[in-house]
């Protein structure tokens, strides 16, 4: 029977894919059949003809695990099946019933199995389906995956430790990620011993780093939902820092210190001009990453010309202003995708340096008895 390991999340955007991505890395260095699980996700794709959630994607294709994709994804949600599993056209055992056989089928072809839940551990409770009720029915240990901080952190588990209790889950140990450089030995002390009275044990993850959390050019292009014009070899670079191009055109180069991507309006001639001459320039093109064009009106014919020709990436977003692309942009949480080369090799080697996968198989595939 495979050993199997349930990642869960404190709530979003707090490193749960990047984590499975680490622990998958690792675990392929000690068992020979690692598989993956993601027993419901409302993300769908579809990949190799099969839809399945968006990060059953990522996984089979990063190591792939592309010959069932179904088996890894065996609950897609769809808008009406919250719906339908009210309205009893669908009930919550079937629901269950197809977790639990994808999970026993590759149970049998794995020894060892990831799963990865959804959201936050009370995620799917309308349907019958939470990640706790999950996790207690595949008999599976819980990781369960927080950001930084200290009271945030302890009240949330407040409410997730009586979740898990209900459901009888066997939560074994907390990851901590996201701490803030040299803040995080004392962050990780101070949260240890806020803890310290309780049976789970509290690990340390991956430190803050930006590249992980900022977006691609592509990123940025499928966000807005509009072409990358110019060289698309640069579409996975990564965004550092987003610049609105409001100053002078001699400020504005002076602020491109560090990967950016410039928001300039479609009348600054001189600064597009300007930003397409640099891009060929040795001590200017590794900070320049592309360039997104506001504004209803239109470029200047002899401007567009220089843009087209100097190959610069850029997107034209006719539709908004540079205010409103800025705060979109700052806004959305960038997530890994396939393409992402530089961050998963950037998630490899932190897992490498930073994560004991020894310790964790101590702490989960030990027989210690359920302590609720």
């Amino acid at each position: 029977m495979a050993k199997k390991l349930f990642v869960a999340a404190i709530e979003k955007n707090c490193g749960k894919t990047t984590t499975c991505l680490a622990l998958m890395h690792l675990a392929r260095k000690r068992y020979e059949r690692v598989g993956f699980l993601k027993p419901f996700g409302g993300q769908s794709v579809t990949f190799r003809g099969q839809l399945v959630d968006k990060d059953v994607a990522l996984m089979a294709e990063v190591f792939d695990l592309a010959e069932d994709p179904e088996l890894m994804s065996p609950v897609v949600l769809t808008p009406s099946t919250t719906r339908d599993v009210i309205d009893g056209r669908i009930t919550p055992e079937e629901l269950q019933q197809k977790i639990l056989g994808a999970a026993a089928e590759l149970e049998q072809r794995c020894d060892l199995v990831i799963v990865e839940g959804s959201g936050h551990p009370g995620v799917g409770s309308i349907m019958g389906i939470s990640n706790a009720r999950i996790a207690r029915i595949l008999q599976t240990p819980v990781l369960l995956v927080t950001g930084g901080g200290l009271g945030n952190v302890v009240d949330r588990l407040a409410l997730i430790q009586a979740l898990f209790e209900k459901e009888e889950v066997d939560f074994r140990a907390v990851l901590v990620n996201k701490l803030i450089g040299e803040k995080s030995g004392k962050s990780l002390e101070y949260l240890r011993r806020a803890l310290g009275a309780e049976p789970f044990q509290v690990l340390r993850g991956f430190d803050y780093h930006p590249v992980l959390a900022n977006p691609t050019l592509q990123r940025i292009a499928t966000l807005l939902d509009l072409p990358v014009q110019g060289d698309r070899s640069e579409v996975q670079r990564i965004v550092h820092r987003v610049l609105v191009g409001a100053a002078s055109t001699q400020r504005i180069t002076e602020l491109i210190t560090e990967p950016s991507l410039i928001i300039v309006t479609s009348s600054r001639n001189e600064l597009l001009v300007t930003l397409a001459h640099l891009y060929h320039l040795p001590e200017y093109r590794p900070f320049i990453v592309g360039v997104v064009i506001s504004g209803a009106s239109p470029i200047s014919p002899i401007t567009l010309q220089i843009l087209e020709k100097s190959e610069i990436p850029f997107i034209r977003a006719e539709q908004w202003v540079s205010a409103e692309l800025y705060q979109m942009i700052s806004r959305d949480v960038s997530k890994i995708v396939a393409e992402d080369r530089e961050k998963l090799d950037l998630i490899r080697q932190l897992a490498e340096e930073h994560l004991n996968f020894g310790t964790m198989e101590e702490i989960f595939f030990s027989d210690r008895p359920l302590t609720w």
